[in-house]
């Protein structure tokens, strides 16, 4: 009896949908309190959304340390506006990045982006 392809190709998908889940699930929180303090420490800040996708990314990228980096929400609670701080600041993307010396970077950044711009240590933690 052969297997319809529709069959087989829906087979591939549900194995790849289950394989990615399992791997999100399981993988290993971020630990980088050393780097997350120093970005601190640096007077870097990161404005963003809670709907934002990319920021949800990039709270991510620190897994439990996130809530060393500073941080702004930009939105109101129903999502519907800027909070005044951000309009004051005159924030327009999210996530936007701002630095100790005035300069901001938007849109997603990498461990690595965020070491070079500010010489902080990436050093995880056990």
């Amino acid at each position: 009896m052969k297997i319809p392809q529709s069959v087989v190709t829906a087979g591939i998908v549900i194995v790849v949908l289950i394989v990615s889940y399992l791997l999100l699930v399981t993988s290993p929180k971020g630990h980088y309190p050393n780097f997350a303090n120093c970005l601190t420490e640096h007077n870097v800040s990161m404005y963003g959304a809670f709907w934002c996708t990319h920021c949800a990314d990039q709270k991510n990228l620190f897994g439990d340390s996130w809530n060393l980096v500073k941080y702004t929400e930009c939105s109101t609670p129903d999502g519907k506006s800027k909070t005044q701080e951000c309009k004051d600041a005159g924030i327009e993307s999210y996530p936007t990045w701002q630095f100790g010396d005035g300069t901001r970077y938007v849109g997603p950044l990498t461990l690595e982006e965020l070491s070079t711009r500010t010489g902080c240590a990436i050093d995880p933690q056990e």
